[in-house]
């Protein structure tokens, strides 16, 4: 019976190293489209003809929260955690630091004079949304959608900034299995956290004089 569990003990041993040395591919790694991933529309219902995908290479800086003027570090793949290797970063983010992610708005010349409404499918776990500088809106939950109506923030010219801030597991929000320092034998049974836009970004113009925002169906069988 020792035996047995010497061998069981070195093969978690083994399996640990092989989860902290590699990175997780599949046979699909090398077909992502980093210019246009996840390219299908992302609402099941009341799909419009018009809209605009933001998924794709953003710019990104991971800094300390304090820091106030931020220098960006390179090129992130939207929508994949910062953590993933689909993203191109591959790094951890700290309970006491900020993601931050900048992309240029090529809002289409068509759409003027409609409402221009920004949706994010879901940010782990708090984000700060930013229009060239402003606060359009924020949001904290890292599993549910949230969309911003950013029409009074538009230039022409325009800059979308989001800060985002995920302690994890240091602080009683829902997790799953997410774990920070997720080292050692606890990485057989906890996840990497999965940090920052981890589902589709994009756009979509509506009437300005109102629209159909969302549809709920209640059931009477009597």
């Amino acid at each position: 019976m020792k035996i047995k569990q010497n061998a069981y003990f070195i093969f978690l041993v083994f399996l640990n190293s092989q989860a902290v040395t590699g990175s997780l591919t599949t046979p699909w790694t090398a077909d992502v489209d980093r210019d246009h991933p996840w390219p299908e529309y992302p609402r099941p219902q009341m799909k419009r003809q018009d809209w605009l995908s933001l998924n794709g290479v953003w710019s990104y800086a991971i800094a300390d929260m304090a820091v106030t003027e931020v220098t960006y570090e390179g090129d992130i793949v939207v929508p994949y955690c910062v953590e993933s290797l689909l993203s191109g970063v591959e790094r951890p983010l700290a309970p006491d630091q900020y993601l931050w992610y900048k992309s240029v708005l090529d809002v289409p010349q068509e759409w003027e004079g409609m409402r221009v409404l920004l949706h994010f499918e879901a940010v782990d776990y708090e984000a700060a949304v930013f229009v060239n500088d402003e606060l359009a809106g924020s949001h904290s939950g890292g599993y549910d959608a949230f969309t911003i109506d950013i029409t009074e923030y538009l230039t022409g010219e325009d800059i979308l900034t989001v800060r985002v801030w995920d302690p994890s597991d240091t602080e009683p929000i829902p997790v799953g299995k997410q774990k920070v320092n997720n080292t050692g034998l606890e990485s057989l049974i906890y996840y990497t956290p999965c940090s920052g836009i981890w589902q589709s970004v994009w756009l979509e113009p509506v009437p300005s004089d109102g629209y159909l925002g969302a549809v709920t169906i209640d059931t009477d069988i009597d």
